[in-house]
């Protein structure tokens, strides 16, 4: 005898597929939602990370820039500490200027010329007096210039012609100032310096 099925079956597939096609939605939105919760986790432990990174930065930043403060502070004091050392230094060592400015100028100014005054003010002296010629007082000059340790860069002020006394006693003579500096101890000292390597190098090349 043969058996016939009358059920629908068809529609009995399509819900058996429907149900599964519902299963495997809930499924996905399940795996969805696990995957988005472990992706944002991820990236909030990452996000969480920098930021604490960037708070240490920022902090360093901050104890850095307070040393640094600390020592431009403690560079100030110490250039000024070395300025305030080199003027008590300077006016240690100005004390005994007069003593080789009056050496100097006796040295320095040839014959034919006479000093009427002079007055320092600082690192420079302007020199006042009378000279013969005009070439007395170009010597006067070279020697300043050239011939004196102590003694740099004269420039001659004024000069001019004038009578000294009165009558047959009249003589006609160059009246004159100069303005020269007067070294410190300290530009010696540096300006030996500066010659020996050069000094060292000429003997060389005579070898």
């Amino acid at each position: 005898m043969v058996k016939i099925n009358l059920l629908p079956h068809r529609e009995e597939k399509r819900k058996q597929r429907k149900k599964e096609f519902g299963v495997m939605l809930v499924l996905s939105a399940v795996v969805g939602a696990l995957i988005v919760l472990a992706v944002g986790g991820y990236f909030a432990a990452e996000l969480s990370g920098q930021e604490q990174r960037n708070a240490y930065i920022k902090a360093e930043n901050a104890r850095l820039d307070v040393q640094i403060k600390e020592v431009a502070d403690l560079k100030q004091e110490i250039e000024a500490l070395k300025a305030r050392q080199q003027a008590v230094e300077d006016l240690q060592a100005d004390r005994n200027q007069p003593v080789y400015l009056m050496d100097e100028l006796a040295q320095q100014v040839p014959e034919g010329v006479y000093l009427k005054s002079f007055k320092q003010d600082g690192q420079r002296v302007v020199l006042n007096g009378y000279a013969q010629s005009n070439e007395r007082v170009s010597e006067l000059l070279r020697n300043l210039g050239n011939n004196s340790p102590w003694l740099e860069r004269p420039d001659l002020i004024e000069i001019r012609s004038v009578n000294l006394g009165q009558g047959k006693d009249a003589k006609r003579v160059f009246e004159f100032n100069i303005n020269v500096g007067i070294k410190r101890p300290r530009d010696l000292d540096a300006s030996a310096a500066d010659a020996k390597p050069a000094a060292q190098a000429a003997a060389a090349q005579k070898r």
